[in-house]
């Protein structure tokens, strides 16, 4: 899935010129915790987030006495340094980047023109929606030796039982001669496909039914 696809397009946007005040009412009113800032090609140079405003505003202690910091430019507290994704890059890099740099929104560029804006919640929904865990599901977990063939195998198997996947992942294992498929089946019984996968000579991980050896 792109980003083009889940960024939200009707982003709340300032100058540098704006003020302080400026960008806490429209954190306030969209309900936002970033402000992206653009020039006048709307370009985005700079962003703005409520951690920034919360340093720059007057103490609750002294606010009366320091009022005219409300009313510096952006340009006085912005971060220029903007990670940013593009319209056209994979969800899961984006997810990638918010998590190696410990942010929680990207602002999307093409040719460097704000063209939307997505946060980590936006990235959380489409991960969910990705593995299908939002719908009446089973989950079921198989080794497998990590050769190729062996996802093209297990998959026949579903269909062979008329088991239609929602999503399926394949993650690592510790044994480096091993990975592990994860599907997702839509059954709230998967009894019949564990027992036709173990006779099949796979090695269920989860769920394991009575009986199952540890």
């Amino acid at each position: 899935m792109l980003i083009e696809e889940i960024m939200h397009k009707d982003v709340a946007y300032l100058t540098a010129e704006n003020t302080i005040e400026q960008a806490m009412n429209v954190m306030h009113e969209r309900k936002i915790r970033h402000v992206p800032i653009v020039n006048d090609k709307h370009e985005l140079i700079a962003i703005v987030s409520d951690r920034d405003i919360r340093d720059a505003s007057p103490s609750i202690f002294h606010a009366d006495e320091h009022l005219e910091d409300l009313q510096k430019p952006l340009s006085s507290i912005m971060k220029t340094n903007v990670v940013t994704t593009g319209p056209l890059d994979f969800v899961e890099d984006a997810a990638s980047t918010l998590y190696e740099h410990d942010i929680s929104s990207l602002p999307v560029t093409e040719d460097d023109v704000l063209v939307g804006m997505i946060t980590e919640t936006d990235i959380l929904h489409t991960l969910v929606k990705l593995t299908g865990a939002h719908q009446p599901s089973s989950q079921i977990e198989i080794r497998v030796p990590n050769i190729s063939g062996q996802l093209a195998d297990v998959a026949a198997l579903f269909k062979a039982n008329n088991k239609n996947v929602t999503s399926v992942l394949v993650y690592p294992c510790e044994d480096p001669e091993y990975k592990i498929l994860v599907f997702r089946v839509q059954t709230m019984d998967p009894r019949r496909i564990i027992e036709t996968l173990e006779s099949s000579g796979y090695e269920v991980m989860w769920p394991r039914m009575p009986g199952m050896s540890p």
